[in-house]
């Protein structure tokens, strides 16, 4: 069974930071790209940030480029998402997605909370 787990989620200021992270169970970790993605309120959810496992590109979203950065740990098996200089509108439930060419998984999502 796989399992995508994310944490780190919570309340922050503008401006401040947040490291977001997500752990996978059930699949073999290496062979998956790994990405972000978020839906604020009211909307559709949009793609943050990818990291390709073949070799190790990775991708933004712009209103996000230059502030966050993704990242993998294999013998962790977790992938994490650090973000800086947290703006009013990267609040939003973030959710970690594994995805491969046979099947994609998506996570629970963990809530980011900006405050000005």
């Amino acid at each position: 069974q796989v399992q995508l787990v994310e944490s780190g989620g919570g309340l922050v200021q503008t401006g401040g930071s947040l490291r977001l992270s997500c752990t996978a169970s059930g699949l073999t970790f290496n062979q998956y790209t790994m990405a972000w993605f978020r839906q604020p309120p009211g909307k559709d959810r949009e793609f943050v940030a990818s990291h390709i496992h073949k070799d190790g590109s990775t991708y933004y979203a712009d209103s996000v480029k230059g502030r966050f950065t993704i990242s993998r740990d294999i013998a962790k098996n977790t992938v994490y998402l650090q973000m800086n200089n947290l703006k009013l509108e990267d609040a939003a439930v973030y959710y970690c997605n594994a995805i491969s060419t046979y099947d994609q998984y998506w996570g629970q999502g963990t809530q980011v909370t900006v405050s000005s």
